[in-house]
């Protein structure tokens, strides 16, 4: 693959793997190809993931490093991401840079929506998305001149003149139009590529099982994922011109979607407007295939989207519906087939015999009196592939509703399209009226029927789907009558323009030094690094010497014996040189976690699908993983797995301890309470999707038994591998340059992980590489705790909560990692911001045969809250109030004890939650909602506000400690080390504003290279929002015991310039180096006294959002957001706000969309961004607002400021409880009131179904056995 020779060949890392299926956009870069009949040079952004290099052939390749560097001179898109603060982790950058970099490359002057539609198919889990798109706004808008956090000034202006030229050698070769055939061999597999359409039937009768590959999207994937093994492999670019060409609307099968698009575009320009109704429905879909990446190259062609078959095309509906024929080619001749019900015979099977390719589609211009439509439904309104899609065509007798012709398809319904031929007949010479439709919605309830267990699921959801998208249709000037106002909003689109956003800090304090940089919007330190390429990541870091890549066997088996394990084949393979087993680790062969054990390869016995077994080292990736799939594992099953909560609660199947807390007397509280109620609620797990994956590089040095790793990791100290050789930790040093993301996700298992890397090494005697792939990754790591909340509740008919217990469950997967502590900290934080005088909690860490969850940012905290919220909700829909009222009541107003009796002041909360109603314009927006649904049946609006008190700090109080080395060089510049990693979150950042105050210097002086053990030994983990709080202490100590040392030094020569002071220091022998140190907050919980000081302060946010649901699909956007957040006083207000704001869309992803999907025997199904959707630029509020409140301060932290990496992540809810608010008004109107159960994440299966329309009722009553599926 392309991305593989750039970083490998070449040495061009800044284009990065993430995902390895083109889901995630990390690996864009900019094919371009010069047209010898336009004359055009034509530019692509593709991913380099998915591209062959055999197909290359003729093409320039622009990577992140050729548009732009810091050595020479940036490019105006890599300066205005970094600038506007569109780069945390950085990981993603080089990607985004690159999409944009080609949009403007082809359109120099693009509209926003232009700029969204071109970064679609680029995903972050960092920043919100919402700063790249303000940072990349400015291409397409004048100057602001509202406050914002970044200068529009003084940024390079965009001069196409500027730009790479293409290469001239190109231009003569593509005009010489040499096609000779090219053939490719490889190890295992030959690439043909032939020079005429005559040779390339010739080889497809010779070769009838090759695949014809355009450019891999399916292809690719297939032998990536699934192991689909093609010794040849036949792409036919070269013939493009020669049979892939349109003639009207007949259009070659191999051109792209970006081709056919222009196509369509064209057509319409050219033929009448009534006979372009096919070609618009075509267009709208073309533009829902992929991301620009997939649609841009012939990756994903006409002509391969419809012999593949794949039930969810978005595609092969209408294509069907709207009467397209195709002309297949074979050495035999050629032959028009129709592209119909009798086309598709199975799932990925046609009437296409082995031999043929699909020359031509010809799409047909639609007649008078025929409308065509397609719809589609997926988990994300972009780059997502179908849940449920159609085409759907009628053609009326002429000046009548008489029915003539009519074709309804489904894709996502079967095991192909599937054509609602039964209800067509319905319809066919009937007047399309009420009475006509109501058979037909009878006819396809009974037409369309998915088993319980039919793939895919979602089964009520998908049977829906089909009545509601025959319902538009029916809506979309199909009925050429007036539609009522009220069902008006069925076929309105939700709005989706997104608005510039507002971000509100504090001025620095009057007479602050121009110079001393704390309180100001700094940009991240290395961001402008990470625009170019040129940030370096583990797995950017060269080839060394020798290099041995390391691959991990996991089991297959939920619980099991292993019986044997046989690698004799893998050792047989070429390149493979080792397998490391258990038996392999001359030290401890556990690592322990919160008292618990676990092991590093399991020896005797499996308890989860994806246990880490053995693994293969050999030469190259490729090689271990072909020695992988060869190792042989046999098992002797157990029976007593267990996989869900419900499981672990009846066979006992727990961690321990348990915990419980209360406070008040709870019995008392629910019996005086005038009314008690009882519900649960059940949030799903999240996968922390961090877009580098975990890597690691071990270099054994070759005396006394000394290592060096690099790696990705929050907990340099805990990777130290020294325990697991059987060496002292001194021999070991972990570097860590920067993480591409983490979010808790990187400590544990990431020890494990450089730990079985670090035996390879050390049995070898070799470097080994171990970098994960992306299903790897997802399978070992485990994510964000299942949860499943119970609550009563006592309350007063005035909305006083008298009493709550709650009992809480998490899945805590095979072993216990930090689930214990997980279940503590979701006890520690049941009181939210509610003062409830007589409160219990109970939870319990459930041991399962999934693989084991771990941290994750929030720690339980965003669990445990949304189950207090529900009861919020819950009791205000029991009472008939608004849940706002609810909340204001009961909320902590005054100086006050906590349940575990800590004090504090809710000053702020308060302030939080009053300001927020005010920036919200909450009052007013609630009213207008309220007309809004009363004039919309099938729109409906909904809007939540909800806050957080979130205790900040390690309840462990050893893990708040933290140091730092600082040293002088004579030249005057500044080295900080310290014991914090840098994953984005903008510490070393912040550490460098430290130092610059402290030392009085500008923050050019001053820089951080790494974090290494080598320097700052038994450091403590990058988390719990703590990071810069000590870490920035440790180092503002080191810095003022060296100013300190200087002062003799200013005070005889106070006029004298820094670096003056510094050569004087050193001739003077004073040490221009210093350890500081952090002692950290005494914290403390005494579980058995139900008491004490588990945090240092709490950090205080009020979010509030409103959405837009459609009842008829379940699919929602956000209108708008607004936070408002007490941070004290912020270090780095632009760091601050992009950690409040990317947090917040992490929350919104577990709470709306995100879903991990396991096989009844625990196999996780999700294993990439394919199957496993994370927020996309679509999902941003269309208007984000973030407000740090003003006048707060903070004398527990440094320099006033306060943790705020994890607090927001609960903000996200906002969205979730406005979606339950819309949701709660379409069952209004279906007669439904008072509480009812929504289940996290709301996807729109769980929304569209709780909403109970016509439609899904339809669908329960369809059942002969009520109890298949009950309505929610």
């Amino acid at each position: 693959m392309l991305l593989s020779f750039l970083r490998k060949n070449l040495r061009l890392t800044g284009t990065k793997y993430g995902c390895g299926g083109g889901g995630c956009g990390a690996c864009t870069v900019m094919v371009s190809r010069y047209d010898p009949q336009t004359k055009n040079i034509n530019h692509w952004s593709v991913n380099a993931c998915l591209l062959p290099v055999c197909q290359l052939h003729g093409a320039a390749v622009t990577t992140v490093e050729g548009i732009g560097s810091t050595k020479t001179k940036l490019h105006p898109v890599q300066e205005r991401i970094a600038k506007a603060h569109g780069s945390q982790c950085g990981f993603c950058t080089p990607g985004m840079v690159m999409s944009m970099y080609t949009l403007l490359r082809n359109n120099p002057q693009p509209t926003m929506e232009d700029v969204t539609e071109g970064l679609a198919g680029n995903l972050c889990r960092c920043t919100g998305y919402r700063p790249i798109v303000d940072g990349y706004r400015t291409f397409c808008e004048v100057n602001s001149s509202r406050p914002e956090l970044f200068s529009k000034g003084d940024l390079l202006p965009l001069d196409p003149t500027q730009d790479l030229i293409f290469p001239p050698e190109l231009m003569r070769l593509a005009e010489v139009k040499d096609q000779t055939t090219q053939r490719f061999c490889g190890e295992r597999m030959t690439w043909i590529s032939p020079g005429s359409l005559n040779e390339l039937l010739q080889l497809k009768a010779d070769y009838p099982q090759a695949p014809l590959v355009m450019g891999n999207t399916n292809i690719g994937l297939d032998m990536k994922f699934k192991g689909i093994f093609h010794p040849v492999i036949i792409s036919p670019t070269q013939v493009i011109s020669e049979w892939f060409v349109f003639v009207g609307v007949c259009v070659g099968a191999g051109c792209s979607m970006s081709f056919l698009k222009s196509v369509l575009e064209r057509s319409i320009n050219d033929f009448p407007p009534e006979s372009t109704h096919m070609f618009r429905t075509l267009l709208q879909q073309i533009k829902l295939v992929g991301g620009q990446q997939i649609r841009n190259v012939a990756v994903s062609t006409l002509g391969g989207n419809i012999a593949s078959a794949y039930p969810n095309s978005d595609l092969t509906p209408i294509l069907a519906a709207g009467r397209c024929t195709l002309v297949a080619l074979s050495k035999d001749g050629r032959r028009r087939v129709p592209i119909d019900k009798d086309f598709f015979l199975g799932f990925a099977k046609t009437v296409l015999k082995p031999d043929e390719i699909v020359l031509s589609v010809f799409i047909p211009a639609s007649r008078p009196n025929e409308i065509v439509h397609a719809f589609r439904h997926a988990p994300r309104k972009e780059s997502a592939l179908a849940t449920v899609n159609a085409g759907m065509r009628v053609w009326f007798n002429e000046n009548s509703n008489v029915v003539k012709e009519i074709s309804i398809y489904y894709g996502g319904v079967g095991a192909t399209i599937l054509s609602a031929e039964r209800a067509c007949q319905q319809i066919v010479g009937r007047p399309w009226e009420e009475a006509t439709l109501s058979d037909v919605y009878s006819t396809l309830v009974d037409e369309i029927k998915l088993g319980p267990s039919a793939p895919g699921g979602k089964v009520d959801f998908r049977r829906s789907l089909t009545l509601s998208l025959f319902f538009k249709f029916n809506l979309l000037d199909v009925t050429q009558v007036d539609i009522p106002q009220k069902m008006q909003s069925a076929i309105q689109p939700l709005p989706k323009h997104i608005q510039p956003g507002y971000q509100e800090f504090q001025n620095v304090l009057e007479g602050q030094s121009a110079q001393d940089p704390v309180g100001r919007p700094m940009m991240h330190r290395t961001a402008l690094s990470q625009a170019t390429g040129e940030a370096v990541y583990c797995d950017d870091l060269p080839q060394t010497d020798g290099e041995l890549f390391l691959v991990i066997v996991t089991s297959s088996r939920p619980h099991a014996k292993i019986t044997h394990i046989d690698f004799s084949e893998a050792l047989k393979l070429p390149g493979v040189v080792d397998v490391i087993t258990a038996k392999d680790i001359p030290g401890k062969r556990f690592r322990t976690f919160t008292g618990y054990d676990e092991e590093l390869l399991a020896e005797d016995e499996v308890t989860c699908v994806g246990q880490m077994v053995c693994a293969v080292v050999a030469e190259s990736k490729a090689h271990a993983k072909r020695g992988a799939a060869a190792v042989k594992i046999s098992y002797e099953d157990l029976q007593d797995r267990i996989f869900t909560v419900e499981e672990a609660i009846e066979k006992e199947s727990f961690f321990l301890p348990r915990r419980q807390i209360e406070r008040g007397d709870v019995e008392k509280g629910l019996r005086e309470a005038e009314q008690v109620y009882e519900g649960e609620i059940r949030i799903g797990g999240q996968e922390h999707f961090y877009l580098e994956t975990q890597s690691f590089l071990v270099i054994p040095i070759g005396e006394e038994k000394e290592m060096k790793v690099y790696l990705s990791t929050q907990h340099p100290a805990f990777t130290q591998v020294s325990e697991t050789l059987g060496i002292p930790s001194n021999r070991v040093s972990c570097h860590v340059k920067r993480l591409g993301g983490a979010f808790g996700g990187k400590v544990t298992k990431t020890a494990i992980l450089a730990s079985i890397t670090a035996v390879a090494a050390s049995k070898t005697g070799r470097p080994v590489r171990c970098v994960l792939e992306r299903g790897e990754d997802m399978l070992i790591t485990g994510g964000r705790h299942p949860v499943w909340g119970k609550y009563k509740v006592g309350f007063m008919k005035d909305g006083r909560i008298t009493a709550a217990d709650f009992q809480y469950y998490a899945n805590a997967g095979n072993v216990v990692d930090e689930s214990v502590l997980v279940a503590e900290k979701i006890l520690l934080h049941l009181d939210n911001a509610y003062n409830i005088p007589n409160l219990r909690g109970r939870s319990a860490a459930c041991k399962t045969n999934l693989p084991s969850n771990t941290a994750f940012r929030g720690f339980g905290v965003p669990q445990c809250m949304l189950v207090v919220e529900s009861m919020i909700d819950d009791v205000a829909l029991k009472l008939g109030r608004l849940p706002e009222e609810i909340r204001e009541i009961n909320m902590y107003k005054e100086v006050s004890l906590t349940h575990y009796k800590m004090e504090f002041d809710p000053e702020n909360l308060v302030r939080c939650w009053n300001e927020c109603m005010k920036k919200a314009d909450f009052r007013q927006r609630r009213q207008a909602i309220d007309i809004f649904n009363q004039q919309n049946q099938f729109k409906k609006r909904g809007i939540a506000i909800v806050p957080i008190k979130y205790g900040i700090g390690f309840a462990e109080a050893f893990l708040n400690q933290a140091a730092a080395l600082v040293h002088i060089y004579k030249d005057g510049s500044v080295l900080v080390s310290h014991g914090g990693t840098e994953m984005g979150q903008g510490i070393h950042t912040k550490v460098q504003q430290v130092a610059s105050r402290e030392l009085n210097i500008p923050t050019s002086l001053i820089h951080i290279s790494e974090t290494s053990t080598q320097c700052v030994p038994n450091t403590c983990p990058s988390a719990a929002s703590f990071g810069t709080d000590a870490n920035g202490m440790a180092v503002k100590d080191a810095c003022q015991i060296l100013y300190n040392r200087l002062e003799p030094i200013r005070k005889k020569n106070p006029k004298g310039t820094w670096q003056n002071w510094i050569i004087t220091a050193f001739l003077e022998k004073i040490s221009l180096s210093a350890t500081g140190y952090y002692r950290g907050h005494d914290l403390d919980m005494d579980w058995e006294k139900q008491e004490g000081k588990p945090y240092a302060y709490f950090t205080y946010a009020v979010g509030c959002s409103e959405v837009e649901l459609d009842c008829l699909t379940g699919e929602y956007r956000t209108l708008r957001t607004d936070i408002v957040v007490d941070i004290g006083r912020s270090i780095n207000p632009s760091i601050d706000i992009g950690q409040i704001e990317g947090a917040f869309m992490q929350g919104l992803g577990l709470y709306t969309m995100e879903e991990l999907k396991f096989s009844p025997s625990g196999v996780l199904y999700t294993r990439g961004p394919s199957q496993y959707k994370i927020p996309s630029f679509c999902d941003v509020p269309l208007k984000f607002n973030v407000y740090l409140l003003a006048g707060s301060s903070n004398p527990h932290a440094i320099y006033s400021s306060k943790g705020i990496g994890e607090p927001t992540v609960f903000l996200g809810s906002s969205v979730f409880f406005a979606i339950k608010d819309a949701v709660t008004a379409a069952r209004k109107d279906a007669g439904l009131t008072g509480p009812f159960q929504l289940n996290s994440p709301a996807t729109p299966e769980r929304a569209c179904l709780a909403c109970a329309t016509h439609f899904t009722q339809m669908v329960y009553e369809s059942y002969s056995n009520p109890f298949l599926s009950d309505p929610p």
